[in-house]
């Protein structure tokens, strides 16, 4: 049934969870007292229903502070590399207002005259959600006071420092390893259960395997192989449930897309939790205006780079590959290029010829096809569901922890990875092969990587095009220790010099890049193609200069490029985010780390 009961969740308890930002010191101001509310399963599941936060279609935007993406917009890691920030001016992040309503449940949920296994159920999607919430905290601070109860006026722990990252993760795993083994299974549609909970833990435990074992400051190399052992665990218990499925049709083409464009994915056997969107019953949203390219954000070349050739092949192998027109380097690759990025010949409806890439100064000429959806219906346009968890994620998961570990097999890379190259009409990815002959500029780029160099290189870019624009490249950097790739600035398509070029396929020129000196002719007086439509100018130059195309080498050609401020990533003390200054004057226990 389209989006189910889940919509009608949208209108929150506000009263239970009103509170006051960033307070740890008051009430939910409920109507009602906790003893007199908290009495039935509707009690339970109303406050916890209240609590639902899910990633929405905005994930598309959130690639802004990963290599995979040039922005114009103020990134913080962007600006942080930029040598001007302080504990003075980033004051994000310290807010633990939904801890507050999440721990104000767990202290009163017990009051419930309801069965344990659903007072557990409950409990553990509370707990679930203050995983979550706490694992967002490490990722930012890594060290951060945990508090496992709410808080009154004038409570000493208000005041108390930092407790270390291992006592923080080890409760965030507890508090999962509880809400997995409590959780039911059958929820309402769009709500997370039981496989939701284990896809979370299963990401969580990779992240802390992966970030302790690459982190050297950390001193926690030696706790990392455990991680990555519960990583693989759940990661291949949610495979062996045979729940869920990679969604493939048969048609390479066509089948990676709809998981992003599609009206309802409630039966899609890949999702394993659904944000539902539904204008018919007020749950809209629409990011068409912002996703596509000319906004904030445009597509690194980098990353359409990081595609193999259809064969399996590496683009990058290719002789000149950095010189490789628009037009051509969309040609026998990966087909999850072209269902990500707009290609050649594509057409943007309502229009009925093909899409001529538009060139602004700050971006990189390509445009973003993830997360844009190709019509002028309203209906359409904000009613496409955003795939919270995909099981993709699982089954890169299960890879990547089992190669770390070095216990990876043929067959498991078979049971995952493979999986998705053969969706996308890839070869598989061959264990031998791999190892044998590593990708020498990924090489260059994790050069931290030891053993089973090749595998673990090939799944790190199996996530970054599987993944790429779903907001998880920032996170996979920061864990493989792998910073300095944010200090490239992005770049984007390359020109030979000044003349015209061809961007749609066809053969026919379709803009003409001039000299930032001349004046762009008035319509009339334009120069038009062989098919008589008038070409499309675009003053030339380096940048810096009043150019509307910077290229590399101004006028004599090369990459376009996108920003002029140089970035440097200080390890480790970017990996991680000052305190706000003003929580340390009301709290002197409060601690910066590692340079801050």
């Amino acid at each position: 049934m389209k989006k189910n009961i889940y919509i009608l969740f949208i209108v929150l308890i506000s009263t239970l969870m009103a509170c006051k930002k960033g307070d740890l010191d008051r009430f939910p101001q409920t109507q009602i007292a906790p003893e007199l509310f908290f009495n039935s399963e509707e009690d339970l599941a109303l406050y916890v229903n209240g609590l639902i936060s899910q990633p929405d279609r905005n994930s598309y935007l959130n690639d802004q502070s990963s290599d995979n993406v040039a922005t114009t917009a103020a990134v913080e890691v962007k600006n942080i590399m930029g040598g001007k920030a302080n504990a003075q001016n980033i004051t994000s992040g310290w807010n633990w207002e939904r801890l507050r309503n999440i721990n104000y449940f767990l202290e009163n949920y017990n009051k419930a005259k309801v069965s344990t296994e659903i007072k557990n159920h409950y409990a553990g999607l509370a707990r679930y959600y203050r995983a979550e919430f706490y694992l967002d905290k490490v990722k930012r601070f890594s060290d951060v006071p945990w508090y496992s109860n709410t808080l009154n006026p004038g409570d000493d722990k208000l005041l108390k420092a930092q407790d270390s990252r291992s006592l923080v993760i080890d409760s965030i795993m507890a508090d999962l390893d509880f809400a997995y083994k409590n959780t039911r299974e059958k929820v309402l549609s769009g709500t997370p259960g039981k496989w939701s909970v284990a896809t979370l833990y299963a990401r969580a435990a990779l992240y802390e395997g992966t970030y302790r074992k690459y982190h050297d400051e950390l001193n926690l190399k030696g706790t990392a192989n455990a991680f990555l052992q519960t990583a693989a665990r759940v990661a291949g218990e949610i495979m062996t449930s045979n729940k869920f499925s990679i969604y493939n049709t048969g048609k390479p083409e066509q089948d990676y897309a709809a998981l992003f464009g599609s009206q309802d994915l409630s039966t899609n056997p890949e999702i394993i939790l659904v944000n539902a969107f539904d204008m018919s019953k007020n749950r809209s949203q629409n990011v068409n205006s912002v996703v596509f390219g000319d906004y904030e954000q445009a597509p690194a070349k980098d990353l359409i780079q990081s595609y193999l050739m259809k064969d399996g092949s590496r683009f990058t192998d290719l002789p000149d590959f950095n010189k490789i027109s628009f037009v051509k380097e969309f040609e026998n690759r990966d087909a999850r290029l072209m269902q990500t990025m707009a290609y050649p010949g594509w057409i943007r409806v309502p229009d009925t010829k093909p899409y001529i890439q538009s060139l602004n100064k700050n971006f990189t000429g390509y445009h973003q096809l993830k997360g844009y959806v190709n019509s002028t219906d309203q209906s359409i346009l904000n009613g496409v569901d955003f795939p919270v968890y995909r099981y993709a994620e699982v089954l890169l998961t299960y890879a990547e922890a089992l190669a770390e570990l070095g216990t990876l097999n043929q067959t498991q890379l078979d049971q995952s990875v493979n999986l998705l190259r053969k969706r996308a009409g890839q070869p598989n990815l061959n264990m031998g092969t791999a190892n044998a002959n590593p990708d020498p500029l990924m090489v260059q780029q994790f050069q931290n990587v030891n053993s089973n160099i090749g595998v673990i290189l090939e799944i790190r870019r199996e996530r970054r095009i599987e993944f790429a624009f779903e907001n998880t490249r920032y996170d996979d950097i920061m864990r493989w220790k792998a910073g300095k790739l944010l200090a490239k600035s992005p770049e984007g398509m390359y020109f030979q010099g000044l003349g015209k070029y061809d961007l749609t396929g066809d053969g026919v020129e379709d803009i003409i890049l001039i000299d930032r000196s001349m004046t762009i002719p008035a319509e009339d007086n334009k120069e038009s193609n062989s098919l008589g439509v008038k070409l499309m100018y675009y003053r030339t130059g380096a940048i810096g200069t009043d150019a509307t195309v910077y290229l590399k080498n101004g006028t004599a050609g090369g990459l376009i490029v996108t920003e002029s401020v140089p970035r440097n990533f200080e390890e480790p003390k970017y990996y991680y985010r000052p305190v706000p200054q003003q929580q340390v004057l009301l709290n002197p226990n409060l601690k910066q780390i590692f340079g801050w």
